[in-house]
């Protein structure tokens, strides 16, 4: 064990690598206890925690202030917002139609355009800061429902251009973009929500179809990549892209140079709970280049997880620098998009929302 680290200090920073789920429309004590005592690193809302403006931008304003008032650092506040079947935000939010509708639209450039800008200011003005959007996954024959609407297009270049417009209009308004889901989900026949999918696609295919968006992404400078929770043989066989080290470091951070955050899919889903189940899969997950670990429900798992990772790094299991690599990764982010922290003003969400209903 490393008689150096002291224990409250390095639970703390562990914390910051979790982004978790919370239980309703309020903050509870639960999740008041994980910001102030483990410095929770961010919070993704549901619809469960949602109920219109006012209150979202309340809910959002009372995280902040937790977080800031006991860390000094601001939280992620993440949302799903790609539009069509998977948005958060209900009316009298803009509603867009999804990605599938804006690929066949006969200007889809500027259609992209118009829901990122709309969906960056009304995020913003809530006190939202990370959409995990856009989805970059290219469609094809016999792809899973889940995944139905979702992807741009069959067409590689097309899901980059729009990909591309999505993450610097998002970023250029201040909220942060998160691709999804490295390294391409578009040939799953399972839900990874439910089952381990396997993504039969040879390297060359990978490389000539799937991967082109996400090199896109990189190019624009994205945030963040969200990992695919399916199995790739052509990369590494038998274990899930989440919690392989040949996807997560040597693919996606040396051969494609991506330099942002690596955040993982939701670790509740089937395709991790069933196989390595929590909290083994976050701690593999980390172990694997992951930066920040999302944990969308339990908030049990997410204590689970972060005491299995402290104490793997207490006894080098994991080395020191590890964490310090995505700590100081997870500041950068922070300071570039979350500095200084956004003043949340209920009148101008009142104001706005009244014009938009009229």
């Amino acid at each position: 064990m490393n008689p150096i680290l002291d224990l409250t200090e390095i639970s703390q920073k562990i914390g910051r690598l979790f982004i978790g789920g919370i239980p309703g429309p309020e903050p509870d004590d639960q999740t008041i206890t994980l910001i102030k005592d483990y410095h929770l690193g961010g919070i993704i809302l549901f619809d469960r925690n949602i109920r219109d403006p006012i209150q979202l931008a309340r809910l959002c304003k009372d995280l902040q202030m937790v977080s800031l008032e006991n860390s000094g650092l601001p939280l992620f506040l993440a949302i799903d917002q790609e539009g069509g079947r998977v948005a958060r935000l209900k009316e009298p939010f803009t509603q867009f139609p999804g990605n599938a509708a804006i690929g066949e639209e006969p200007n889809p450039e500027q259609s992209a355009l118009h829901f990122a800008s709309t969906t960056a200011r009304e995020m913003s003005l809530v006190g939202l800061n990370m959409n995990m959007a856009p989805v970059l996954d290219v469609a094809q024959p016999n792809m899973d429902s889940h995944l139905a609407g979702r992807p741009f297009s069959h067409d590689p270049l097309l899901v980059t251009t729009l990909g591309k417009i999505v993450i610097n209009t998002l970023q250029q308004s201040g909220i942060m973009a998160v691709a999804k889901h490295f390294p391409g989900l578009g040939k799953s026949d399972l839900d990874p929500h439910l089952h381990l999918p396997t993504i039969n696609a040879t390297f060359e295919e990978m490389e000539s179809i799937h991967l082109p968006p996400f090199a896109g992404a990189i190019e624009a400078h994205v945030s963040a990549i969200m990992s695919s929770h399916a199995v790739y043989p052509a990369v590494e066989p038998g274990i899930s892209a989440t919690l392989s080290r040949r996807i997560m470091t040597d693919l996606l951070r040396e051969k494609m140079h991506f330099e942002g955050l690596i955040i993982s899919d939701d670790l509740e889903m089937g395709a991790i709970s069933k196989e390595s189940g929590l909290p083994q899969g976050a701690a593999d997950a980390f172990d694997a280049g992951v930066d920040l670990l999302l944990i969308c429900s339990n908030q049990s798992h997410l204590l689970a997880s972060m005491e299995l990772i402290r104490d793997k790094v207490l006894k080098e299991d994991i080395p020191y620098e590890r964490l310090e690599w995505s700590l100081e990764r997870i500041a950068k982010y922070k300071g570039r998009f979350l500095y200084p922290p956004k003043k949340i003003s209920l009148k101008a969400v009142k104001e706005y929302f009244r014009n938009i209903e009229a």
